[in-house]
């Protein structure tokens, strides 16, 4: 029988998805899922949103409730993490502080100063959920679910090279459903190759019934109606010549171009801050979600764009499936970083994940992703060395940041925010208070 254990289960309508898309599959309805969270009630209610998902499928599935992680883990198959480590209070302090010294955001999750200490305060926990991995479960496979995907999968690969380990996202799914609205096709006509890193993967290939979409794309572009519906990425294909993968509210803060003063936020309908209003909304629909289950009410099911059930379908029947992973640049990109976590083809099977060669990417595609990939990489050693001066390097390297504040004023939010999360970073970063040496 499969074991899937699922890790920060709280997240309860994200379980549901993910648990309609593995029990629809009728190889997989007798699975063990295993949930865990810290959260007592969290848990409990994903237990119930878990079995009431099993009830509409007929399913046989043994749900489990574990407080303790590592029963969890134990003997697991796969391992799908989902965590947001400091939840609500924590993503306010990403915000509120960078505002002060006038930096806007409007996700902070994936580059970036929030982005930065996102990653800084989930890679302890990441390598200690790994290190319950290699002792309870190490032949399963880790589905990494939590931003900033890059950071959190290059360091686990980075500490644990024997971990097998992908990171999943929908970017590319759910851009692929925009474009076919963009160009008024049926989705299943179109195709495409994209490459690149996480929120920053570039359709390098559109097409439309075998044919290239991008001049299509791009007289649609000039339309007033649909260019409002995604300024920025027009924008960036308008210099750039290639859609990427991530939404305009995301993609405004990897760039230097968008979020710098008022004009610009106003021009291409910036959402600062939208992110704290999401946490805000989540915290709401948990509520409501606890309420319904606790009534006996019915939650609409539809299979959702996400990869984690056609990976663990694939691995435990052989039947092939082609996902967009997050895996480690052993000569996937050849003009980015060996080593560095890039977004390319994966063909899944019993074999496990066989990501895909996609060759050199157009120079202007990997200037954008370049700067980026050294942000992480700083990320990444500065949590696993305890370095803080890595943190400021991340810090004073990134694009956006660079682009409103000076250096000294980029290392007192760093510290700040040091300061602010406290023993949620890594040891040797909060023991080592370097503000006074400049």
């Amino acid at each position: 029988m499969t074991k899937i254990a699922m890790i920060g289960a709280g997240s309860v309508v994200f379980v549901k998805n993910l648990l309609t898309d593995i029990l629809s599959m009728p190889e997989l309805a007798g699975s063990t899922i295993a949930l865990h969270d810290i959260d007592a009630e969290r848990l409990e209610t994903a237990g119930m949103m878990a079995r009431w998902t099993a009830k509409q499928f007929d399913a046989p599935a043994v749900i489990e409730e574990h407080p303790d992680r590592r029963s969890a883990v134990s003997g697991a198959d796969f391992v799908i993490n989902m965590v947001q480590i400091g939840m609500h209070e924590a993503t306010l302090l990403d915000f509120e502080i960078p505002t002060k010294y006038g930096l806007k955001q409007t996700i902070a999750d994936t580059v970036g100063i929030g982005g930065i200490f996102r990653g800084l305060r989930t890679i302890p926990f990441m390598l200690e959920l790994v290190a319950d991995m290699r002792e309870l479960c190490p032949e399963a496979l880790l589905l990494n679910y939590t931003n900033p995907m890059s950071i959190l999968t290059w360091a686990v690969y980075r500490a644990f090279p024997e971990q097998k380990v992908v990171g999943l996202c929908h970017n590319i799914q759910f851009t692929a459903r925009d474009l076919a609205e963009y160009l008024d096709v049926d989705i299943a006509r179109l195709s495409y190759d994209c490459g690149g890193i996480n929120h920053m993967t570039w359709f390098l290939r559109l097409m439309i019934d075998g044919k290239d979409a991008y001049p299509a794309l791009k007289e649609a572009a000039k339309n007033p109606e649909i260019f409002a519906k995604d300024k920025i990425r027009f924008e960036l294909m308008k210099h750039l010549g290639r859609f990427v993968s991530e939404s305009s509210e995301h993609t405004a803060e990897y760039t230097p171009y968008f979020l710098r003063d008022d004009s610009q936020i106003a021009e291409f309908d910036v959402p600062v801050d939208e992110y704290v209003r999401r946490s805000v909304r989540n915290l709401r629909r948990y509520a409501e979600t606890r309420e319904k289950l606790l009534a006996g009410d019915s939650f609409p099911i539809e299979r959702s764009a996400e990869y984690g059930a056609s990976i663990i379908h694939a691995m435990v029947t052989g039947k092939p499936a082609i996902i967009y992973g997050n895996v480690e640049n052993k000569g996937l990109i050849d003009n980015l970083p060996e080593g560095c976590c890039v977004e390319v083809p994966v063909v899944v099977d019993f074999n496990g994940l066989r990501p895909l060669h996609v060759g050199t990417l157009p120079p202007e595609l990997a200037a954008h992703c370049a700067p980026h990939v050294f942000v992480q990489h700083l990320t990444v050693r500065a949590a696993l060395e305890g370095d803080r001066k890595s943190v400021y390097q991340a810090c004073v390297l990134d694009r956006h940041a660079a682009s409103v504040l000076t250096l000294r004023q980029i290392r007192a939010l760093a510290d700040d925010l040091i300061d602010a999360h406290g023993q949620s970073m890594p040891e040797g970063i909060r023991r080592s208070n370097t503000r006074q040496a400049a």
